[in-house]
């Protein structure tokens, strides 16, 4: 499985990081060719379920998945999110840390990818995409307009 880890700073407030890297259908507008759909009404916890399409038509793939963990942060306490995918293309899983620093905050991404159809010898080629990818969606996340 392909592990990747990716860090940013902000001077964004920590509340206003952790809306934007946990607003899920605004990371469709960071990734080329995907769109997201959300398929619980209401606020993301726990068992929420979202899907990543990738790909043009029927040319594509769904990348389903379900939070597992979801503690925003309160306080002087960093808020943390998990997910595992748990999709047939993609499996895996992604956590998600926002913490406050001085003014601002720090975002850190670790996530692994495992693509069915590749073999494991892929898996650092995977990786390396998978920061390059990540790290730009982070990035567009991070300093877009709301």
């Amino acid at each position: 499985m392909g592990v990747f880890r990716i860090g940013r700073t902000t001077a964004l407030p920590v509340d206003e990081c952790w809306l934007r890297v946990t607003d899920w259908p605004a990371h469709a507008a960071q990734v080329p060719l995907t769109s997201v759909s959300v398929k619980d009404a209401g606020p993301t916890d726990v068992g929420t379920v979202f899907v990543a399409r990738s790909g043009i038509g029927r040319l594509g793939f769904d990348d389903p998945m379900e939070v597992v963990r979801w503690e925003p942060p309160v306080g002087s306490r960093s808020g943390r999110c998990r997910l595992v995918k748990r999709g047939r293309v993609i499996t895996g899983w992604a956590e998600i840390e926002v913490r406050a620093v001085g003014e601002g905050s720090a975002v850190v991404w670790v996530e692994e990818l495992h693509f069915a159809v590749l073999p494991a010898p892929l898996d650092r080629l995977v990786a390396g995409v998978g920061r390059v990818v990540f790290g730009r969606a982070l990035d567009g996340l991070l300093t877009r307009k709301r």
